[in-house]
């Protein structure tokens, strides 16, 4: 029978021809305890776990057709209820963002949002109680399917569960924003929807969910859904009964509101529509009309589709999850050869990250070395301590621990340590005469195999090999501080350098699980060429005379993790100005080196601001130092010349072959530098903004490409 969601979907399918369509099985089964016959529906698209289960529009009209079955048999007496769950370790993860991306009318986003209405909708008008087993991931319209049911359980296996709409420039569309603070209050609500979503899209876990009271019963994963349909007859037969705390809404309700506000101007300043947008919607949802909600969802759905900052989202996404496994110019991994032990020169504390990422990750024999007992001691104790950290997490075993402790080890002599390691990687002072030093004393006592790696951050590696006999091993393997959280790995290709030995990095670098990108031996390389360039530029409108807050708030609305003050506090303002001296030698029109960020270093000051009130506040003995002109800019004029710089450096270094395409651009300022995924990295809202085509006369990007389609 055709009714108006059957043809809405109709058509929404038409614009998704390649969806990889979910069936939505129905069986009937007896449930325990003599409680009747039951339908349970399973979300299943027909691929293991490593594909997850996701609603398209073809997908909606399968789950749509098993509603229209299951409501017949209940409004004819024939169940007693109806529960849907999900293939193994998938309940289902959200909407197939691929059909998404090819929306190119407001009316057809919003029929999306409305047709994920109508049938989820549906499954709450059932006229028997309806069950939702969070059975494993469950994200998006997967979480919300469940919202509209009666009752929910949920796995204690169950590894990750969110709402991650506002993350990409969305909001939970189909019931999130009007349900999820209906069903646990609006403090809670703003928690998962806004705070977790835009805290890199934080997951939680299964106890967590039921925590929350999102899910009325958590049960064991080995045989979650057994003992949930044991549960489930229990309910039915009225021997267990549910209880919900009850759901403040008066100044509460507008008190989290508030909060969520407070925590989306801190990420985003306002930059992105996607978190005010969802929290309009929970506002309203104080009055429990459901119906109301939906319509606004759909609403702003259709609008935040329509709009850069979801494309720029996805595109992110994209990046991430697909292009960051397939890194652009990566030579046959069939050339790479095995690692089975790891050298790590120094045991400073960049040194002793590296040590302890290859020792979690490679599970190997792990040797540092240095230049005294005391410091080469003190390397292995960071990594000892570190391990020991994890098992009181409960994050390893004892035994696991016990390995991993075994397997590090501190020696001052080279020859000892690194005679039969097949990686060895150089963590010392950045100067370019001590790393030629260290890779000559390296190469003399190595193997013949062993790839020499730098974690230099700006200079040649090129140059750092040159005076090698065997130059064609040497590779640069730069890591992002904090090594642990930032996913990023820059991969560079000396002059000299052989395919074996790319191919051996990268399948390091995999292993280690980190987001390699391949670059050009460049100066600066990526991210600390853009950065530097952009600190640089916010650098110089302050020596030439405009006050360092208006040169701060100018870039707030990128809505970027941090402004450049407290970034190069972070980074360390020597360690800025060693990357800035480095790229004025390279490019002495377009890099200066700041006076007065050279006095800071030299004064021994750590960063531009105090922080006594506990806000950033600048430091009066920095204000002292600082000497400037009397050229002052307003906000814009300070955000243009900035933008205009950094477009400038990102066209030129795409000219030179630095990276593949912008594509590896953004992929490493999202990773390695934590910029936001509504900004796309950055040449999508470059292009967005019309800065791409004011300093370069065209677009980074094509059409389509983290924009709406033409």
């Amino acid at each position: 029978m055709s009714t108006p969601t059957t043809e809405l979907l109709k058509g929404a399918a038409e614009l998704f021809p390649d969806e990889v369509v979910t069936s939505a099985h129905v069986r009937h089964l007896d449930l325990p305890y003599g409680a009747g016959k039951f339908a349970l529906i399973t979300l299943d698209n027909g691929f293991d776990h490593t594909k997850p289960t996701t609603f398209g529009p073809g997908s909606l009209a399968n789950l749509n057709a098993a509603i229209d079955q299951v409501e017949k048999e209940a409004a004819d007496g024939g169940i007693v209820g109806v529960g849907i769950t999900g293939k193994p370790f998938i309940f289902a993860v959200g909407a197939d963002l691929k059909g998404v991306e090819l929306l190119g009318r407001h009316e057809d986003a919003l029929a999306i949002g409305k047709g994920g209405h109508e049938v989820f909708k549906r499954l709450a008008g059932l006229a028997v109680p309806t069950f939702a087993y969070y059975n494993g991931a469950a994200m998006g319209g997967g979480v919300e399917v469940g919202l509209h049911c009666s009752y929910r359980t949920v796995s204690k296996a169950l590894p990750a569960f969110s709402l991650p709409e506002v993350f990409l420039g969305l909001v939970p569309g189909w019931g999130g924003c009007a349900l999820l603070p209906n069903l646990i209050g609006a403090e809670k609500a703003v928690s998962v929807i806004i705070e977790n979503s835009l805290n890199q899209n934080k997951q939680l876990k299964g106890k967590q969910v039921f925590d929350l009271g999102i899910a009325d019963a958590i049960f064991e994963g080995a045989d979650f859904l057994e003992q949930s349909l044991i549960w489930t007859a229990n309910v039915l037969k009225g021997d267990v009964a549910v209880e919900r705390a009850e759901i403040d809404r008066g100044e509460a309700w507008d008190q989290a509101v508030a909060k969520g506000k407070f925590i989306a101007d801190g990420k985003v300043h306002g930059a992105a529509p996607a978190a005010y947008r969802a929290l309009d919607i929970i506002a309203a949802a104080k009055s429990g009309d459901l119906q109301a909600g939906f319509d606004a969802e759909d609403q702003a759905l259709a609008d935040l589709i329509m709009g850069g900052e979801l494309r720029s989202g996805i595109y992110s996404f994209n990046l991430v999850q697909k292009r960051a496994k397939r890194p652009a110019g990566a030579p046959d991994k069939s050339l790479a050869r095995p690692v089975s032990k790891v050298g790590v020169v120094g045991a400073g504390l960049m040194a002793s990250q590296l040590a302890l990422l290859f020792l979690r990750r490679l599970e190997v024999p792990v040797v540092l070395t240095d230049i005294d007992q005391e410091r080469v001691d003190k390397g292995v104790g960071y990594v000892h301590a570190e391990i020991d950290k994890l098992l009181g997490k409960g994050r390893i075993n004892q035994d696991k621990a016990n390995r991993l402790k075994a397997l590090v080890s501190g020696v001052l002599d080279k020859a000892e340590g690194f005679s039969d390691a097949d990686f060895i990687i150089e963590a010392v002072f950045e100067e370019i005469g001590v790393k030629q030093q260290v890779f000559a004393e390296v190469e003399a006592v190595a193997p013949a195999h062993a790839i020499l790696a730098t974690n230099t951050s700006s200079l040649s590696v090129s140059e750092m090999a040159s005076k090698l006999k065997h130059p064609e091993r040497v590779v640069g393997f730069h890591f992002f501080n904090p090594v642990a959280i930032l996913p990023l790995l820059e991969i560079v290709r000396g002059e000299k350098t052989d395919d074996a030995s790319l191919a051996t990095a990268f399948a390091v670098a995999k292993k280690l699980k980190k987001t390699a990108v391949l670059t050009k031996d460049a100066p600066a390389f990526v991210v600390n060429r853009i950065l530097t360039r952009f600190m640089g530029e916010i650098q110089n409108v302050i020596d030439e005379g405009t006050p360092v807050e208006t040169a701060e708030k100018a870039i707030e609305p990128l809505g970027l993790p941090m402004s450049p003050l407290v970034l190069l506090e972070l980074v360390g303002p020597a360690i800025g100005l060693h990357v800035s001296e480095t790229l004025n030698r390279a490019f002495p029109d377009r890099f200066k080196v700041s006076p007065n960020l050279k006095a800071v270093v030299e004064a021994g000051k750590r960063g531009f601001y105090v922080y006594d009130s506990g806000k950033p506040e600048l430091d009066p003995e920095v204000a002292a130092l600082l000497k400037q002109g009397d050229s002052v800019l307003t906000e814009e004029q300070v955000r243009d010349r900035v933008l205009d710089a950094v477009a400038q450096e990102i066209g030129l270094m795409l000219d030179e072959g630095v990276v593949a395409e912008a594509q590896d651009i953004d992929l490493c300022l999202i990773t390695g530098a934590g910029w936001p995924f509504h900004l796309g990295g950055i040449t999508p809202y470059l292009d967005r903004a019309g800065v791409s085509e004011r300093v370069r006369g065209k677009k980074f990007l094509a059409p389509g490409v983290a924009s709406v389609p033409a």
